[in-house]
């Protein structure tokens, strides 16, 4: 059924006249026949009345209700594109916990106030299975550790992040290897890159069978770690940011292994849909405010 037949079939059953819908759709009437036979034939039924008063059969009723969902689904799907001024329909953010907890609630907070009707979907993860999901196409945007070699994707480096040793001591020196070798490390599960750092961390210092366990949450991780449990590895940002809630310290490392950038990853942008492209630019605004962190 092509949708001109539809639209042409509605404003018959609506209006209750050939020459009314020809009128409004501004075609000839012969061309509304024409259209609405060719229907009749694809589906084998009558669906207009035309003797006395144009109406639509039994058949022609139960085809409207189909008629009216079919043109609005096509209707909303351009506008969807094309709409004039606001976005609209889902986007899909994948992002790592870190970066969900600090950097990002201001940035959705200004698209959400510029885009209120997109209905925002956020799923964390670590960096390995968020570029996993962009891959299948389960999230329209990610916020990862490092740089996603794929030529077909839009990378914008979004946040420049420096990472620290957390303990529940104050510290001033890095712990003996001894000490690393018998202390346990709270990391994000596998894939993530925060978790990487830790591993190269105790191999700098001959560590190479670290207990490294595994945590779903940063609040969690912090927790353990305040209590005495062992150590972790994360942004300064994010840990100053928890550091009225938890009594936790940090120690600085080596440029090599705490400087870390965080990059938005999308799609070629010739496949995003306005409230990508939205989001997108309110991205790049943000970006312009943030400093850049110096090596250490």
């Amino acid at each position: 059924m092509q949708l001109k037949s539809l639209r042409l079939f509605m404003a018959v059953a609506e209006t209750g006249s050939f020459v009314a819908a020809a009128n409004q759709l501004h075609t000839v009437q012969s061309n509304v026949t024409a259209h609405i036979k060719k229907l009749e034939e694809e589906l084998g039924v009558q669906l207009i009345q035309r003797a006395g008063r144009v109406r639509p059969t039994n058949a022609g009723l139960a085809l409207v209700e189909y008629a009216e969902r079919i043109l609005t689904a096509h209707d909303d799907a351009v506008s969807l594109f094309k709409g004039p001024e606001k976005a609209c329909g889902r986007l899909r953010i994948g992002a790592m916990e870190t970066t969900t907890a600090l950097r990002l609630p201001p940035i959705l907070a200004a698209y959400h106030a510029a885009q209120p009707d997109v209905d925002i979907q956020l799923k964390t993860g670590p960096t390995a299975e968020l570029v996993e999901l962009l891959l299948n196409g389960q999230v329209d945007c990610v916020f990862v550790a490092g740089r996603l070699e794929h030529s077909r994707y839009h990378l914008l480096k979004a946040f420049s992040e420096q990472l620290v040793l957390v303990g529940s001591t104050p510290m001033s020196t890095m712990p003996s290897s001894q000490a690393l070798l018998t202390s346990a490390f709270m990391a994000f599960r596998q894939g993530c890159s925060y978790r990487q750092r830790i591993e190269l961390l105790l191999a700098s210092h001959g560590v190479n069978a670290g207990r490294i366990f595994e945590f779903g949450s940063l609040d969690a991780m912090l927790g353990c770690v305040a209590a005495g449990m062992g150590y972790t590895v994360l942004p300064r940002g994010t840990v100053e940011a928890h550091q009225h809630r938890f009594a936790i310290h940090t120690l600085k490392l080596p440029a090599s292994i705490a400087n870390v950038d965080t990059y938005f990853v999308a799609p070629e942008p010739e496949t995003w849909t306005p409230a990508l492209a939205s989001f997108a630019e309110t991205v790049r605004d943000a970006v312009v405010d943030e400093p850049q962190l110096t090596a250490s």
